[in-house]
């Protein structure tokens, strides 16, 4: 007897199959961002208030401590090179953001037990001068292997989440691949709205409660983010190319060896042969070798861009550093007893920056498009060159700012007072604008340059892309390290006084500032030189 086929049939065999949910989109994006989220929890967590637990429980000296913090945020974003090159190449960004991910939890881990020791009978033993409790050798050397392994953690971190949350869009799709350019906006969005709640939060616990407290914190925010990444994996969309998922076929190890194998046979072919500098090639090897020397002079026109890119990475230095020890010198108390802390004013660059996104995102975007007709409103590149003036600006208000301070200082005869502990009569609101219009200056710089960088690579390259974006920050920390160590042995050769002392009263971060903003204003020409002639790799893109 045949099976009945009418619309009260159970037979398996013969009901409609249901369609596979689709996979990448918002949904997947939104589980991405999540993960990030958690994720800059945790390294806002630890990097916010660095400064002051270096010059607090290590005892480190101002400078030292300034070219510490500068040192690993040098390493933290020039290692997502290596981790992008080996996620494109080998892993695939999904394996490789899991891997990190379990480094990151393991060297938060270490760190906060770094800060719990010496235990309190040690310290009862060996109780310095002024009543602290000095770090032993093994505590300095425990802390800073913790350290650093969070910065190899976030070298497969950072570029690959981000390239695998663009991944979730299709970018030959037009609802997709303007659902992507919005990607980058909110991205960052949430990014600052995190990262400001964290330095809030963090900087209070740590200053007030106690640095194994604030470091602990982020080591399990850091597992949630790992269990909310992972939750998501089935609604992810992998490609078998750009290593998503698995090992990618391409990469940038593939894309060097070819590099080179087609550079050492062209020289070979020319060194047996006498012919012109455009020796035909084989037939087979016509097609490969084109797209090729499209792709690798693809990438060598991206140097002039990122080069002059790289002051601004210096710039990017500062508030995790000088502008902390700046604030921490001024009157911060809000009402009747609390005293804001130092790192807290951070909160004003994230706010800034939530702020300036939405008036770009929704205002600035539609009527630039209106006016040039470009999707986007305005190109990547001016975006960024605006950002890198926006810089300028910034430096320029925080040395006024700083010389006001100095007065104040010496109008109430606290550079006398030679210990720095006492508390210059300036309001901290007076140091609020240098973060304002920071955070003005990233929402155009910072995502122009995601976007730039993500998009002017070849396609199966797009972590190295975002990594690219990176380094430009960890050669700009690398910088300013270097700026502040030569410039305070310089000060202090002859028995002078460093521009970083550890009583700012008597230093001269205002000169530095000064300095800073006219390598910036020389930057912005050259930067403005090259994009004027840079040619976007997309048809999409323009000339400008």
């Amino acid at each position: 007897m045949a099976p009945e086929s009418g619309p009260g049939s159970t037979d398996p065999l013969l009901l409609p199959r249901r369609r596979a949910p689709p996979k990448g989109g918002w949904k997947s994006a939104l589980f991405i961002i999540w993960v990030e989220v958690a994720e800059r929890f945790a390294y806002y967590g630890i990097s916010s208030n660095l400064i002051s637990y270096l010059t607090g429980p290590l005892g480190q000296t101002t400078a030292a401590a300034a070219a510490a913090v500068n040192a690993w945020s040098g390493a933290a974003s020039m290692l997502p090179l290596l981790g992008a090159a080996v996620a494109d190449s080998w892993l695939g960004r999904y394996r490789t953001i899991v891997a990190s991910s379990v480094l990151y939890i393991v060297g938060l881990g270490m760190l906060t037990l770094s800060s719990m020791f010496p235990s309190p009978q040690q310290c009862r033993a060996a109780v310095d001068s002024q009543g602290a409790c000095p770090p032993s050798s093994f505590q300095t050397v425990f802390f800073y292997i913790s350290l650093y392994l969070v910065a190899i953690a976030q070298s497969g971190h950072k570029p690959c989440v981000q390239a695998f949350g663009a991944d979730q869009f299709d970018a030959t799709d037009p609802d997709e691949s303007s659902s992507r350019a919005s990607f980058f906006n909110w991205w960052y969005f949430a990014l600052c709205v995190s990262g400001t709640v964290t330095i809030a939060l963090m900087s209070y616990v740590q200053d007030n409660v106690s640095w194994a407290l604030g470091f602990g914190v982020p080591s399990l925010v850091m597992l949630l983010a790992l269990a909310i990444f992972l939750l998501g994996t089935r609604t992810y969309r992998f490609y078998s190319s750009g290593g998503s998922g698995g090992a990618g076929a391409g990469g940038t190890f593939s894309l060097v060896g070819k590099a080179f194998a087609a550079w050492r046979k062209k020289r070979s072919k020319h060194q047996e042969a006498a012919w012109p500098v455009d020796l035909p090639l084989e037939n087979g090897d016509v097609a490969e070798d084109a797209a090729l020397a499209e792709e690798v002079s693809g990438l060598a026109r991206l140097f002039p861009i990122w080069a002059t890119c790289l002051l601004y990475g210096v710039v990017f230095a500062q508030p995790l550093t000088l502008f902390t020890k700046q604030a921490g010198t001024l009157d911060r108390r809000v009402g009747p007893s609390f005293q804001v802390p130092p790192a807290a004013l951070q909160c004003f660059l994230g706010v800034s920056i939530v702020a300036c996104i939405v008036v770009y995102d929704r205002v600035l975007v539609p009527v630039a498009r209106r006016v040039t007709g470009a999707a986007s409103g305005i190109t990547m590149l001016r975006r960024i060159g605006t950002g890198i003036a926006l810089a300028l600006v910034t430096l320029v208000v925080a040395a006024l700012v700083e010389m006001k301070r100095l007065r104040a200082a010496r109008d109430a005869g606290l550079v006398a007072d030679g210990t720095g502990a006492a508390v210059v009569p300036m309001s901290l609101w007076w140091i609020v604008p240098q973060y304002v219009l920071l955070g003005a200056a990233d929402v155009f710089a910072m995502v122009g340059m995601q976007e730039f960088f993500y998009d002017q690579v070849p396609g199966a390259l797009k972590s190295l892309g975002l990594a690219l974006y990176l380094s430009v920050l960890g050669v700009g920390s690398y910088i300013s390290s270097f700026l502040i160590t030569a410039i305070d042995g310089l000060t202090t050769r002859n028995g002078g006084t460093s521009w970083f002392a550890d009583d700012l009263n008597r230093g001269h971060l205002d000169y530095f500032y000064l300095l800073l903003a006219a390598l910036t204003a020389l930057d912005l020409v050259a930067f403005t030189y090259f994009s004027a002639s840079y040619v976007y790799r997309r048809k999409g893109g323009s000339s400008h």
